[in-house]
Order: structure tokens, then sequence, then C-alpha cells
């Protein structure tokens, strides 16, 4: 493809910037998704019109009602507005002003480039989301949460380093995976909030109510059939869209910086920052599966089966889905987002500069206890055998097997008698052991993520000699 014109039309509009953050071809594409914004708007104001919803108006603004559908209206209005305006402007990118304020980049960097803040803002928005599931599930709010992320999606993309990193062609699904999450999240507290009010008045779910049955053929095999020929389509066109993320042929003298793993890794390659590998890429996965695969045997609570619910599993619930959202679509959004090259954490407007540097002094617990003591840590003599060398190592790592010990042994007990104890109860010793453990296990990373932020703990075992560390 010759690529003048485009350089020489580039030149000709006065942008001697190489990484321009609105260009003509920005702006128009930007204008097709805001026209898009405005039909979804659209279909909405008209489901709120005949739906016939109203806001109430607080005293102090003279009380009354507002139609739902006036405010979408509006809304939608300003959307195709805006659509226009993008269109119009599209050959004049020097005075365009529709995009990204930087005081806005600056206030998001400032939170999504550093690892502490970006993991205390997703566990703060995830038990904001339990607290106010109620209102959070209502539609009209989740359809403005739905607009408010697809217009900090679109206003973000007049940014040249965050296209770089949303439209790279292994990112885009990941993308649209996390709307995709958001949706089925919504889906699932807008109809557990329903059966819960249901199970409040006495009455029973809407599953047991709506339980007609269907034919598999041909009502289930007529469904899964549009849905096969819908996703072939789909992919058909991703394919001729986007161009395949393929790269120059392997070389081991040129490695990519950064290396990352596929999407559905990003989580245990996230880990290894904190764990050495045989715990984040061997131990931790086979937990995570063996805890699935026995979360139906130390269940003991059997409500909730077949229906939504979230008041009769408030515990299972909450466990599973801080598991999911916060340590692993989040450790994903961590790794595939903010990672750049030689693995440190950037904003999402910031410039991925591979000669950034960041100080690592990271301390194990040995020296931590030892070096607090005012003693060094014990060595053998040189040259010793293993026999020798033994009780030295164990000496020196005691402080890490002991917090160890007590972790996995102790606590679990302590747990029983407090705030446990109906678990303890109903589960008994066995299946109340593993449970716990398990639930340890998991909140093992969350703790060794804050420690290493804390106190830059590195290791609490740390036997290099016999490639042993925890």
């Amino acid at each position: 493809m010759n690529s003048l014109p485009l350089i020489t039309s580039w030149l000709s509009l006065g942008s001697l910037e190489p990484h321009p953050n609105v260009t003509p071809s920005v702006i128009f594409g930007l204008g097709w998704l805001y026209l898009i914004l405005f039909c979804m708007n659209v279909a909405w104001t008209w489901r709120s019109y005949h739906k016939g919803h109203h806001i109430d108006l607080p005293a102090f603004a003279g009380g009354g009602h507002i139609p739902t559908a006036a405010v979408w209206a509006t809304y939608s209005t300003v959307l195709m507005l805006v659509s226009v305006v993008h269109f119009s402007c599209a050959s004049s990118p020097e005075s365009f002003w529709l995009i990204m304020p930087d005081f806005a980049k600056t206030a998001v960097d400032a939170i999504v480039a550093d690892a502490r803040y970006f993991f205390a803002a997703t566990t703060v928005g995830f038990f904001l989301m339990l607290l106010l599931r109620e209102w959070l599930a209502r539609p009209n709010i989740g359809w403005a949460s739905l607009n408010l992320s697809l217009l900090f999606l679109t206003i973000s993309m007049t940014d040249w380093d965050f296209r770089q990193i949303v439209g790279k062609p292994d990112n885009v699904p990941i993308v649209a995976m996390l709307f995709i999450v958001g949706f089925f999240t919504w889906v699932f507290f807008y109809r557990a909030n329903e059966n819960d009010r249901r199970a409040a008045q006495g009455r029973p779910p809407v599953e047991a109510e709506n339980n007609e049955k269907v034919l598999t053929w041909p009502d289930l095999v007529y469904t899964e059939m549009i849905c096969m020929i819908a996703a072939t389509a789909l992919l058909m066109l991703w394919g001729i869209a986007l161009q395949a993320p393929l790269e120059e042929p392997a070389s081991a003298v040129k490695t990519p910086n950064p290396s990352k793993a596929p999407w559905y890794f990003l989580g245990l390659q996230e880990m290894l920052v904190y764990y050495d590998p045989w715990l984040a890429g061997v131990v931790f996965p086979s937990v995570i599966l063996g805890g699935m695969m026995a979360i139906p045997y130390i269940d003991f609570n059997k409500l909730g089966n077949g229906y939504y619910t979230f008041n009769e599993r408030k515990f299972a619930i909450t466990t599973f889905m801080f598991g999911f959202l916060p340590l692993w679509v989040g450790m994903i959004i961590l790794g595939t987002f903010l990672r750049g090259p030689n693995w440190n954490v950037f904003g999402i407007y910031e410039f991925w500069d591979v000669h950034k540097l960041e100080a690592l002094n990271n301390v194990n617990l040995s020296e931590y206890f030892w070096y607090g003591l005012g003693q060094p840590l014990p060595m053998a003599p040189a040259g010793s055998d293993f026999w020798t060398q033994a009780p030295y190592i164990l000496a020196r790592e005691a402080p890490g097997f002991l917090a160890i010990g007590f972790y996995l042994a102790a606590l679990p007990g302590l747990m029983a008698g407090t705030i446990f104890k109906k678990f303890f109860i109903r589960m008994g010793f066995v299946r109340y052991m593993v449970f716990s453990n398990l639930v340890l296990m998991m909140a093992a990373l969350p703790l060794k993520m804050v420690l290493r932020w804390a106190v830059n703990l590195k290791y609490f075992i740390a036997i290099p000699e016999w490639f042993f560390n925890v």
C-alpha cells in the first residue's frame, strides 16, 4: 500500500507530531461510535416511554415527576449532535476540542499506574457493588452505567497511548470480555434481587413459577443453530475487520518486551510477581481446580439450587465473586492494559517507555527477623555438605516456617471457634479443614500483595539452595 498520500495529507493538515492524539480518521471513526450510541439510546427511550417510568424530584427542586423517557430523549439528542460535530470537524483535527482533558488523564493514571491503588480501587469497588446491589441492578441505572463506560472508552480513544493499548488486536476481545462480565454480573443481581424480594414476601422464586418445559427438538436445537450462525458471522466479520495479531518469526536474540502470556493466563503471570513459579504456576492453579471440584462436597447450604439469590447464599457468592472479579479479572486487566516494558506498571494514558526504571528493594522474612534482632543470618561454613548446611538453613528460615504453619494449621482452628463456628458445626472436621484451607489459600494472594507493597516482603521462606521459596 502506498502511504505517500496519507503522509502528504497528514502534513498538509499541519500536524508534525509523531503520535497525534486526534487525526481525521480517529475523529470520523468516533463519530460512528457516537451514532451507534445515539441509536441504542433511541431504542431505550422508546422502551422507557412504553414502560411509563418517571423520576421523582426532591422537595427542594419543587417535587413533581419527570418522565424517564424525556431524560433519555435529551441524552440521545446530545449524542446525535456530538456525532454530527465529529463528522463535520473530521478534516480539522488541530481545532477539535471534544477530547479527554489532561487533568482527567492525570487523575486516572494516578490510580491505575500504581498497583497498590489499582487493587485498592477494585476491592473497594467490589464491596460497594455488593452494598449497592439493589440500586445498581435497576434497569435505568444499569443502562446509565453502560453509557458511562462506553462514553469513557470513546472519549479515551482521543489519546494516542490509550488507542495503542485498547486497539491492539490481542486486546480487543479482552475489552469485549469486560463488558460481557459486567453485563452478566448485572443480570445476576437483577434476578437475585427479585427472588430475594419474593422470598421476603413468602412467595416462590421466579424460576419456580415460570417453569414451563420445552422440547429439545425443535426449540433447543433451533436456538442453538441460530446462535451458531450468529457466532460464525461475528467471527467472520471480526476476521475481516481486524488484522490477525501475527508477529515476526521467533528469534532467540530478539524477545518481545513485555513478553506476555495469552490473556487467560495473565492472572497467573501476574501472580509470578509475588510468588515463586512453582507456586504461581503449579500449586495455585491446582488448588483452584481442585477447590472448584470440591465445592459440591463441602457445601452444606442447599438453598439457591436452580434459582438466583444472594441473601440465601451471601458468604458463598461473595467469596466466589471476590476470587473471580478482583483476584482474577482484575489481575487480567492489570496484566493486559497496565503492565508494559520490563513488566513495569503504566497508566492507560502513559507512553510505554522501555527506559522506565523502578527501584525494587524486596526483603525476605528471615532477613527482617535476624537483622531486626541485630544478628547475622545463620550460615554454614563454606564448602559444607548438605547435612551440615541443612540445620543452618532450617534455623535461618524458622520464622517463615512458623508463620506458614500458623497460617495453615493454627488459624483454621481459631476461625472454627470464632467467625466460622457455624461452618465447623455443620461441616464436621474434615470438610471444615478443606474449606478453611481453600479460603486461606485464596486469601494468600491479596495478603502477599499487600505485604509486598507495604513492607517490601519478598518471601516468607527463601531457600534458593533447595529451589524452595514461598
